[in-house]
């Protein structure tokens, strides 16, 4: 009976589908589009008062297929080319020749295409995009659909295999937590970075714990952009920059589009993933639903989530467009813990902790306002709210002792903020018809983090509640404040050269109230006294930049930048009590600058390249040494302003289609193939600890990085294959080798080879991935707590196949 209800329902539904589709009788709008005689490959093209949006090929061609009857303006817009606007009546298929006429402006509207370079998996960031600027700074795009990765496990080190010098640390075999760091900054959940999801702050708290423990999944991904340090005047003050993900839109030309991939793999790995999208008259929407699930190859190391999203955009007049949007997600992990130095090397698939636990839980909702003026000023202006919090429960003692069994610790967060950021660009004409652009905006942010720290349950299970009256470690309220005001502007001295200036005011208050527990006897017969204590900081700063773009020829860019950087002290750290690790009470903010330069560019289409070099200065860095207890009994690791840093570097990546140079692009075949290589030389040139030497190498700093790929396919199959390289890099600031709780240490040199296929069947997509080819034992982090402590080893050789279903 529930099987013929269910069929009868799909049948409706399928019904009301194609109802909705052949409602109304629809056309082609079609053509080509030529500026001086050659085609404008990248070209947007839209229908106004429709969602209606494309981009030219590389000869210049466009299509839309389901346009209903009716008249319109037909709008295109080119880097370089006056605005071209065409009143078009479609009562049958509509082909147009458009010849844009020469300007020497700059692309003002926001565009969300796919060019030709675009076609590749590497790109960059235009001049202006949206209302943002990116003139004159290091910026990267990875165009996710154009991967042959593992999507369902997130895998970073194939996400972001075009992406230089970026180090990762692989927390998981199932995709649920991100870290990579950039330029020798700490990869640990992403927290150099100012981490954002369709322009917005998806981390835990931005001022006093920028972590991030939600990563959106690579399956709902249409793009990531990574912009290095400049991106600290407009998007905040962090070393590393902004990494930003773009979810994907519902398609443009039809009024639902059904996703559905099912993955399986090794280690009992189950990944469902499911979405639904497309533009219904001036409505454009999005939605997904995700499963996933894993018994990880050690033992302890079960896990399960559930994600969801929805985004919805409306045009509601010509120039106004309003969207809101919705992020759920929801894990829990059983968690294997680490191994010392000789466990690992003797059988790295064991497991000593079977109580330790972590669960996450995120709601984030955003609302986001387009405007526009005329044809050369628009504003943004976006809010969003966080909800969420973590939970990790287990024994924290050092992973050279046993656990004994008795209560476990437990920290619990919770995370309630609140953003608003306004943005205006403005272009207007300054010298010689030069289009000049002016940026300014405004962000508003109320952060608030309850912590508390205490004892727990004694059994196995994850039971996340405290026993006692109390949280008997401690409990704390850490709101905070930011305002900033921020600009920059490009300034086109003539069709090669700008120069982009920007500025930045920032005002931060961050604050501390609760209390933190003492025993009232070293004894068994004991109680617990809370110590109540509040702090308070606040500081207000302006720091600069400065960039400058040169465009000799044709396909060919040479940029710099220099940018000021701050990253203010967590006050949420300082009272964790964890029994490998302290903070030092002193703590002071951290500053500096970052500096790079570099050439980039394209090769008749079929090659792009980008070659930089840079200097980061890091003032009072933060940073771990080993330290001993004042009865010199204990030993941990200690969390202090540890000295003045530099990091020097060279950043490459080279990406191309070996097929299309050869024949001139008239191959339906492709060979793609890419070099990733970075090198990076990391110290610290004076230092505030006496066991910090000066030269000493940065910790997580690897010297050397390098990613190589090559990929051979068409429009119905795709094989590639991944070469990684990440050299000898140290945990701690005093370049320990090994440690007994080796929470200290080298992490060693590591190689891993990944192998990809794809085969497309109509609406049927197969994907094969093989991670780790050669069943290469390694590990990238040394945790001093969770998810460890001790050293946590990455995955063996794991399968996995993935079927795709796209109607």
């Amino acid at each position: 009976m529930k099987n013929k209800t269910f069929s009868k329902l799909l049948c409706f539904l399928l019904l009301n589908v194609y109802a909705l589709g052949a409602s109304a009788q629809l056309f082609s709008v079609s053509g080509r589009v030529r500026i001086n005689s050659t085609p404008a490959a990248g070209a947007t093209v839209s229908i106004v008062h429709t969602s209606l949006t494309t981009s030219c090929d590389e000869s210049g061609k466009f299509g839309f297929n389901t346009v209903p009857a009716g008249k319109y303006e037909l709008i295109v817009y080119f880097l370089g080319a006056e605005k071209y606007s065409k009143k078009i009546e479609v009562n049958r298929d509509v082909v147009l020749d458009v010849t844009l006429e020469d300007a020497d402006g700059k692309r003002l509207d926001e565009v969300n295409v796919r060019d030709s370079i675009q076609r590749m998996a590497s790109g960059n960031l235009r001049q202006v995009e949206g209302t943002a600027i990116y003139a004159g700074k290091k910026t990267e795009v990875v165009n996710v659909e154009s991967l042959n990765a593992n999507l369902a496990t997130n895998n970073s080190r194939q996400l972001y295999s075009r992406v230089a010098g970026i180090n990762i640390i692989e927390y998981d075999g199932g995709g649920l937590q991100l870290g990579i760091g950039g330029r020798g900054l700490n990869p640990s959940r992403v927290s150099n970075f100012n981490t954002r999801q369709n322009g917005y702050d998806i981390s835990a708290d931005a001022l006093g714990y920028p972590e991030s423990y939600y990563t959106p999944p690579a399956e709902a991904l249409d793009r990531i952009e990574i912009i290095r340090g400049a991106a600290s005047l407009q998007y905040g003050t962090q070393f590393g920059g902004l990494i930003n993900f773009q979810l994907k839109k519902g398609p443009s030309d039809k009024p639902m589009e059904i996703t559905s991939r099912q993955t399986t793999g090794s280690f009992g790995f189950f990944n469902s993933f499911n979405s639904v999208g497309g533009t219904i008259k001036k409505l454009n929407y999005y939605a997904y639903y995700q499963y996933k699930r894993g018994d990880g190859w050690r033992p302890n190391g079960h896990f399960e989530q559930h994600g969801a999203y929805i985004h919805a955009d409306y045009q509601l007049t010509p120039k106004l467009r309003v969207g809101g949007e919705y992020t759920f997600m929801d894990y829990l992990s059983h968690l294997p813990g680490g191994l010392t130095d000789n466990e690992f090397a003797s059988d790295p698939h064991q497991s000593n902790r079977e109580r330790n636990w972590f669960k996450v839980n995120w709601n984030l909702a955003n609302v986001t306002l387009d405007y526009q003026f005329d044809d050369h000023t628009k504003i943004n202006w976006r809010s969003y709210h966080l909800y969420a919090g973590r939970q990790a429960l287990g024994v924290l003692t050092y992973i050279n002792r046993p656990d004994m069994g008795g209560p476990r610790d437990l920290l619990d967060d919770t995370y309630k903020n609140f953003g608003s950021e306004l943005r205006l660009l403005h272009q207007y004409k300054l010298v010689r018809q030069q289009h000049s652009t002016f940026l300014a905006g405004v962000r508003v942010y109320k952060g608030l983090t309850l912590r508390n720290q205490g004892n727990a349950s004694d059994g196995k299970g994850p039971d996340f509640s405290y026993t006692g009256n109390f949280p008997s470690v401690s409990g704390y309220r850490f709101p905070g404040t930011n305002i900033a005001i921020f600009t920059e502007h490009i300034f086109q001295l003539n069709e090669k050269w700008s120069i982009t200036p920007g500025a930045r005011f920032e005002f931060i208050s961050t604050n501390a109230d609760g209390y933190y527990a003492t025993r009232s006897s070293p004894y068994d017969d004991f109680y617990y006294i809370q110590n109540f204590e509040k702090k308070a900081n606040d500081r207000s700063f302006v720091f600069f930049g400065i960039g400058t773009s040169y465009k000799p020829v044709q396909g060919v860019e040479l940029y710099a930048n220099a940018s000021q950087n701050y990253r203010s002290v967590n006050f949420n750290d300082i009272r964790v009590i964890n029994p490998n690790a302290r903070v030092d009470s002193a703590l002071t903010d951290e500053k500096g600058y970052t500096i790079d330069g570099g050439i980039r560019g394209t090769l008749n289409s079929w090659m792009r390249y980008d070659l930089s070099l840079f200097y980061l200065k890091y003032n009072r860095r933060i940073g771990s040494v080993n330290a001993k207890s004042a009865d010199n009994l204990e030993n941990y690791r200690l969390r202090k302003n540890i000295g003045d840093s530099r990091n020097i570097g060279f950043e490459s990546l080279v990406e191309a289609d070996l097929l299309k140079a050869i024949t001139k692009g008239l191959s339906k075949y492709k060979l793609n193939v890419y070099t990733n290589f970075a090198l990076i030389d990391a110290r610290y040139i004076n230092s505030l600890d006496a066991s910090v030497r000066k030269d000493n190498l940065v910790e997580f700093v690897p010297p050397v990085l390098l990613r190589t790929g090559i990929s051979f396919g068409h429009q119905r199959f795709d094989i590639g294959c991944q070469f990684s390289y990440v050299g000898k890099q140290y945990s701690d600031a005093t370049n320990a080798e090994r440690s007994d709780r080796a929470i200290d240490g080298a992490v060693p040199s590591y190689q891993v080879m990944d192998f990809s296929a794809s085969y497309k069947w109509k609406w049927f997509t197969l994907y094969g991935n093989v991670n780790n080819l050669l069943d290469e034992r390694y590990f990238t982090r040394r945790a001093d707590g969770y998810p460890g402590p001790g050293i946590l080893p990455s995955d063996p050789r794991t399968f996995y196949l993935t079927l795709q279903v796209k109607l």
